[in-house]
């Protein structure tokens, strides 16, 4: 699941950074995928996620093709999570992303019960991941790490624009599109929570985690 392995941030930041996935594996679970994905999304949603979505269909936050130049300013910006689970219609990864950790501990103790037979993956700081399963009373069964940004790291965008932007592991949220909205949330043209909702957008796959972006902006907002 490397489109979520690379988060940055200190562990202050990522730690309440969440995401649990389900993908079925071609051509061995896959004739009931689309009821398979469909159970955790909606196992998800008793949970209070701040973002789901399928990789081929989009997050609950959506872009439009029907877009004029005014709309931007007066445009409905609320998540459709329900959509999310209707339009599954075929084999796909189906995300859940949580701010909190009892969230992600409910949704895993859920999953475990129903045994669904699909994989399912924790992405955060594997300690958290660990305790996670140790509380559900599952063995972990395997684990990656991310090894960090090697090479010519002088060359990324500063940290608060790289938390945002990588939080899009599909490089779907560009770092340029992270400054210009703390620029607007810093002059006041959007609050930090319409802004983050904008970047969700971009991130087709559903593993954005808007909750984490408002934070991040709320500190362009005052200056930090």
């Amino acid at each position: 699941m490397t489109h979520t392995l690379h988060r940055a941030g200190k562990y202050d930041d990522v730690k309440d950074d969440f995401i649990v996935s389900v993908m079925p594996a071609k051509g061995l679970n896959d004739d009931n995928s689309v009821e398979m994905q469909k159970a955790f999304l909606k196992i998800a949603l008793k949970h209070s996620p701040v973002n789901v979505g399928d990789s081929t269909k989009g997050s609950e936050y959506r872009p439009s093709k029907d877009l004029r130049p005014t709309v931007h300013w007066h445009r409905e910006s609320s998540p459709d999570p329900d959509r999310v689970v209707k339009d599954v219609d075929g084999p796909t990864t189906a995300s859940a992303v949580f701010d909190n950790f009892e969230s992600v501990k409910n949704v895993v103790a859920e999953l475990r019960e129903l045994d669904l037979g699909i994989s399912v993956n924790i992405a955060s700081v594997p300690s958290r991941a660990v305790e996670c399963c140790n509380e559900c009373g599952i063995v972990r069964h395997s684990v990656e790490y991310s090894l960090g940004f090697q090479g010519s790291t002088e060359r990324l965008p500063d940290d608060d624009t790289l938390q945002v932007s990588s939080m899009c592991g599909h490089g779907m949220v560009a770092a340029n599109f992270v400054r210009k909205m703390q620029d607007w949330v810093r002059c006041g043209r959007r609050t930090p929570e319409e802004a983050s909702r904008y970047l969700a957008r971009f991130c087709v796959c559903g593993s954005f985690n808007p909750a984490r972006a408002r934070r991040i902006l709320e500190r362009a907002a005052v200056g930090k």
